[in-house]
């Protein structure tokens, strides 16, 4: 084969395994797992308790409870930060109510690195992540607020620091250019410059991170089964119907 010509055949393969990677709606990349969700054509719902007011507690309850309603787990994880009696860290919206307000005390901790954001979706089926002094609750059907912002009006947070040694295995959610809502979580302890870093890269203006240590995620179509965890809000999308 002329050299020339096999440069060319690699280089569109390899062009055609990037495309394939990103495009996709799952994806497994650079030491991450992560789901594409597109709210337009899926429903993305934030779930707490269950029929008897108790806590789901982990992605294995939640998916049990969801089969006994006829629904098929898909894709779920952990949805930001809890309190010790595993009710939501800050504001809360489920189905348009607002179970927990929105909080905007100052404190110690993750979820009060200022800016802390807000995640939500619309009834019209928009999603958005936000810094919580620009959230307006208008047409909001669901909401979870945690912290720190990863990434807000396309700038890392500048308390992170390249080559940090605070290292967890970490998740989060951003929202792509064109709309798509992008989920991710660390496979290894990473430090919090280059989760954002992660969101950054692949455009994203706006991350909020959800949390650490606890993170869990449910993926099947990735080999992921993370049933167990011990947390409070989680995020899922079934199957359609």
């Amino acid at each position: 084969m002329n050299f020339r010509l096999f440069i060319i055949l690699l280089s569109g393969l390899a062009a055609a395994i990037l495309l394939d990677s990103c495009s996709g709606k799952t994806g497994d990349q650079a030491g991450f797992v992560f789901y594409r969700a597109d709210p337009g054509k899926q429903e993305i719902v934030l779930y707490w308790k269950d029929g008897q007011g108790k806590p789901f507690g982990s992605i294995g309850n939640l998916k049990n409870w969801l089969l006994k309603q006829n629904k098929q787990l898909i894709f779920a994880m952990n949805g930001g930060m809890f309190k010790p009696d595993y009710s939501p860290q800050g504001l809360f919206i489920q189905n348009g109510e607002i179970v927990r307000p929105l909080d905007t005390l100052s404190g110690k901790g993750n979820f009060y690195l200022k800016p802390n954001g807000v995640f939500y979706i619309t009834y019209s089926n928009k999603a958005h992540v936000v810094s919580s002094n620009k959230f307006k609750n208008r047409d909001v059907k669901y909401a979870t607020q945690s912290g720190p912002m990863l990434i807000a009006d396309g700038q890392i947070h500048p308390a992170f620091k390249q080559g940090s040694q605070n290292l967890n295995v970490r998740n989060g959610v951003a929202i792509m250019p064109d709309g798509k809502v992008l989920f991710a979580m660390s496979k290894q302890p990473i430090n919090f410059y280059d989760f954002a870093l992660f969101f950054k890269e692949h455009g994203c203006m706006n991350a909020l991170y959800l949390d650490g240590l606890v993170s869990r995620i449910y993926l099947p179509e990735q080999g992921w089964e993370q049933l167990n965890g011990n947390f409070g809000v989680i995020i899922a999308a079934c199957k359609p119907e």
